[in-house]
């Protein structure tokens, strides 16, 4: 790519999208040593926040599908670091909680992503870092999110 500021390179929207790639692939490099994705992990944080969330609440707090939180409920499931029971306790949703292993996952992960989370905050001057996390707040709730 070339190196003047022209084009894409002035578009918020495409640096957003490059930044954005750029955390998911730090933080894809730090988990899989956990054997984790990031959206396990964010399942298991949501998880350890909201116990009980229905596979609807945790692809909404994880930005995915519900279909593809149920592949990743079912492979956590697989992998022991999350339970749910056979049948709705109430209503069709299936509540998930994290399992001990789940916790001793979470709790190691946790150091790795906070590794990225530094890199993240290093980026920056320490007197804008909470103004940018106050823009990309403004943003987001400028789209409805």
């Amino acid at each position: 790519m070339r190196s003047a500021k022209t084009g894409l390179d002035l578009r918020m929207g495409y640096q957003l999208k490059r930044a954005a790639t750029a955390l998911r692939g730090a933080m894809d490099a730090e988990l899989r040593p956990h054997s984790l994705t990031v959206p396990q992990y964010a399942c298991l944080e949501l998880l350890d926040l909201y116990p009980d969330l229905s596979n609807a609440g945790l692809a909404r707090g994880a930005f995915v599908t519900r279909q593809a939180m149920n592949t990743v409920l079912r492979g956590l499931e697989e992998a022991g670091l999350v339970q749910r029971p056979a049948e709705a306790p109430y209503g069709r949703a299936i509540p998930a909680r994290l399992t001990p292993a789940g916790r001793r996952r979470l709790g190691a992960a946790r150091a790795a992503v906070a590794r990225v989370e530094q890199r993240l905050a290093d980026a920056l001057p320490p007197e804008r870092a909470a103004a940018f996390a106050a823009d990309l707040t403004a943003v987001s709730e400028a789209f409805g999110s």
